[in-house]
């Protein structure tokens, strides 16, 4: 592969993609959309209450940070009950920066979702949420969302486009060694990136000793 330009690994990616089997997405995952903006007026900081993801939660890795999290009222939450999400769900979002998407575990269950998500409940006989949502963050098929997306101010897709989305679908084994691979990759990067930290953090250090250094006394 080393041998090969970046446009050349480009295609190789695409033809591997290509080769396995393509599914649309709506016949192994449910798709529906999220509560209204109307339904989710009570909208606050700072209340005690279910927590509602929005875009800026979600992380480039596909996890929930709370730092900004907002919540609505539980009685609220309670006449919401049908967009509750469940652990192995995924949300992806439809409007805006599309595609980014989120995979729901444990802690955000029973949490709800902002109108700007749709959230996909994958028929875990088929296929694994963690491999569900390494596919969907794949170049190609983002690609395919912003071709499908209606033009306009704020871009966007509905669940119809989602569920016409094709992804690669291998057998489990298969798509278990996906998801084991790209774990073990995550954990390398994260060790890279806190090396990373460590050393940058240092520079400060080093200027000031070897500065210090520099301004003794010949001969002390």
């Amino acid at each position: 592969l080393a041998d090969h330009t970046m446009s050349e690994l480009d295609h190789l990616l695409d033809d591997l993609f290509t080769a396995v089997r393509q599914v649309d997405l709506g016949k192994v995952c449910t798709v529906r959309s999220g509560p209204s903006g109307a339904q989710l007026r009570h909208l606050a900081t700072g209340i005690d209450g279910v927590p509602v993801i929005a875009p800026p939660d979600v992380t480039p890795e596909g996890t929930i940070t709370t730092d900004r999290i907002r919540r609505i009222p539980h009685q609220v939450a309670k006449q919401l009950s049908r967009f509750t999400l469940d652990t192995d769900d995924l949300l992806i979002v439809r409007q805006g920066t599309l595609g980014r998407t989120a995979l729901i575990g444990p802690t955000e269950t029973g949490w709800l979702s902002s109108s700007s998500f749709l959230r996909i409940r994958p028929d875990q006989r088929v296929v694994l949420p963690g491999y569900l949502l390494a596919a969907l963050s794949m170049p190609q098929v983002q690609e395919e969302l912003r071709n499908q997306a209606t033009a306009g101010t704020v871009p966007s897709f509905n669940a119809e486009v989602l569920r016409s989305v094709s992804i690669p679908l291998p057998d489990s084994a298969h798509q278990r060694d996906i998801v084991d691979a790209l774990a073990d990759l995550s954990m390398q990067i994260d060790l890279q990136r806190a090396i990373a930290d460590r050393l940058a953090a240092m520079r400060p250090a080093v200027f000031w000793g070897i500065l210090q250094e520099a301004s003794r006394p010949w001969g002390s």
